[in-house]
């Protein structure tokens, strides 16, 4: 079986420091070991609603595309998502394929590397800790140097802890430029 390697944008605004560890639960049980980025707080972006709490992981799946597609939607419903809720709105937990392999362009419904990545800073630098070397598709430049041109003034981000089973997943202190960082990131292989 082929081996792929995925990373993936988890979020909450709906109890956060419950539902982001059972969303970690889930994917541990069903993919093993993972990177883990650091959780950041940021504002909900296209609607009025309580800040959100991000990260990104990164996983090795055999399954195809879809299938995991269709794993990740399933743990979102099994874990109170509104089957009825709209692109912008308040979410118990949320799961966006990021990146699956090298693919680039739209399978079925979705597109791949998601355009948020580069988008939104809530992505692009918790990404950027974990795989800061990555190129993505349609790009020169890795994750670390694109967060480092990032203009993240508009998007501010709060580094924020996460407990998940009496662990308590660090905090960088976020800075404007990975320079000033040694080593450029932490990555933390939970599972």
């Amino acid at each position: 079986m082929t081996e792929h390697q995925v990373y993936l944008g988890l979020g909450s605004n709906i109890r956060p420091q419950h539902f982001l560890p059972l969303g970690l639960d889930e994917l541990a049980s069903r993919f093993g070991a993972m990177d883990v980025s650091c959780t950041y707080l940021s504002t909900a972006i296209g609607f009025e609603g309580p800040d959100f709490h991000n990260l990104v992981v990164g996983i090795v799946t055999t399954h195809r595309l879809n299938e995991l597609s269709q794993i990740l939607r399933a743990l979102e419903y099994q874990h109170g998502r509104d089957l009825n809720c709209t692109k912008f709105s308040s979410r118990t937990l949320d799961i966006d394929l990021l990146t699956y392999d090298n693919h680039e362009g739209q399978f079925e419904d979705i597109v791949l590397p998601r355009k948020e990545i580069t988008e939104n800073a809530f992505v692009l630098r918790p990404f950027a800790e974990i795989a800061p070397d990555l190129v993505l598709p349609g790009q020169t430049q890795n994750l670390a140097a694109l967060w480092q041109k990032y203009d993240a003034t508009n998007q501010s981000l709060t580094p924020v802890a996460l407990d998940w089973h009496g662990t308590r997943l660090p905090m960088l202190a976020l800075r404007a430029k990975f320079q000033s960082e040694q080593p450029l990131a932490t990555q933390h292989s939970l599972g």
